[in-house]
C-alpha cells in the first residue's frame, strides 16, 4: 500500500492527467491571461508537460466552483473515467464541509466509493487533504472538523494505493500572502507552490522549494486589521451569506474549462511576467 510519503514511478511520469474537482482545482484566485482562472492544477499540468516532447500530454480540468461531493462524482468522475488518463487529482468535499451539520464521517463514506470507482479506470488517482484553517478567520473554527476528514482521507489513500496531496503540511498557505482577497481561495503565489508540492508527491524535482519561507512583513497595526476585516466582510462574506439564504452557488452557469493545451498556457504565463 502507498502511503502519502510514496512517489509515483519516477520512471513513468504521466502523459495524460485530468483535473476533477471545486474552485481550488478550477483555479479562482489565480486569474489567467484570458480572463478566466489558472490555478494549481494547470501550473501542475504545465510541470509534467515540461517532461514530454511538445504537444504530447493530454490535459483536462474538469472542475468547477461552488459543487459538492455528489455533484462532482455525477457530473465529472465519469467524463474522467470515459477519458481514462494516466493521472487524476480528485480534490472534493471541502464544499460540504464547511457546511453547517455536515458529517465529515458521511461524507468521507461517499469520498471513498467515488476513489473506488475511479482506480478501476484511470491510472492514478491523487487525492488532496484539506488545509489547515487555523490562521484563516472565517474557517478557523471549522479546524477539527478538516481535521478529522483528512484523517480519513488518508485512511482511504492507504486502503487504495493513492498518492497524497498534503495541503495540511504544507506550512507556506498558511501565511496570508498566499491566500486571496476573499480569504477562502488561493492567491497566484499560493496556486504555484500547492503545484510544486503536487509535483513533488510524484517524484519530480522542481525548481523551486514550496515551502521555502516568505520574506518578512511588517508588522500590522490593530486600526489596520480590523479595517481589513470590514471590508472583507462587506466585499466577500456578505455576499456569499446571500447566495446560501438563496439557495445559489458560483458555479451554477459555469462551465469547466475542458481540454487545456499545457504549451499554449506556458507560454501566456511567460509572457504575463
Amino acid at each position: 500500500m502507498a502511503d502519502d510519503s510514496t512517489p509515483l514511478n519516477s520512471t513513468a511520469v504521466p502523459g495524460s492527467y485530468a483535473a476533477v474537482g471545486d474552485s481550488f482545482t478550477e483555479g479562482v484566485g489565480d486569474p489567467g491571461p484570458d480572463g478566466g482562472f489558472v490555478g494549481w492544477a494547470d501550473r501542475f499540468a504545465v510541470l509534467l508537460s515540461d517532461r514530454h516532447p511538445e504537444h504530447t500530454f493530454e490535459y483536462t480540468n474538469l472542475a468547477v466552483r461552488g459543487k459538492l461531493l455528489d455533484q462532482i462524482v455525477a457530473d465529472q468522475v465519469p467524463r474522467a473515467k470515459e477519458l481514462a488518463p494516466d493521472l487524476v487529482s480528485f480534490c472534493a468535499g471541502g464544499n460540504d464541509i464547511i457546511r453547517p451539520g455536515t458529517d465529515p464521517d458521511e461524507v468521507a463514506e461517499r469520498f471513498e466509493r467515488a476513489v473506488a470507482d475511479l482506480k478501476e479506470s484511470v491510472g492514478t488517482v491523487m487525492i488532496t487533504t484539506g488545509f489547515d484553517t487555523r490562521g484563516v478567520p472565517v474557517m478557523r473554527h471549522l479546524r477539527g472538523k478538516i481535521a478529522t476528514y483528512n484523517g480519513h482521507v488518508r485512511a482511504v489513500a492507504d486502503r487504495y494505493g493513492c498518492p497524497v496531496l498534503d495541503l495540511w503540511s504544507l506550512r507556506s498557505v498558511q501565511d496570508r500572502r498566499a491566500w486571496d482577497g476573499d480569504r477562502l481561495h488561493l492567491s497566484p503565489e499560493g496556486h504555484t507552490r500547492v503545484a510544486l508540492r503536487a509535483a513533488q508527491v510524484l517524484g519530480l524535482d522542481v525548481p523551486v522549494e514550496p515551502d521555502q519561507p516568505w520574506p518578512p512583513l511588517p508588522p500590522r497595526g490593530t486600526l489596520e486589521v480590523r479595517r481589513d476585516d470590514i471590508q472583507w466582510a462587506r466585499e466577500y462574506l456578505v455576499p456569499w451569506i446571500g447566495r446560501r439564504l438563496r439557495g445559489e452557488s458560483s458555479g451554477d452557469h459555469v462551465a469547466a474549462k475542458g481540454v487545456v493545451d499545457p504549451y499554449v498556457l506556458k507560454s501566456q504565463l511567460k509572457s504575463a511576467t
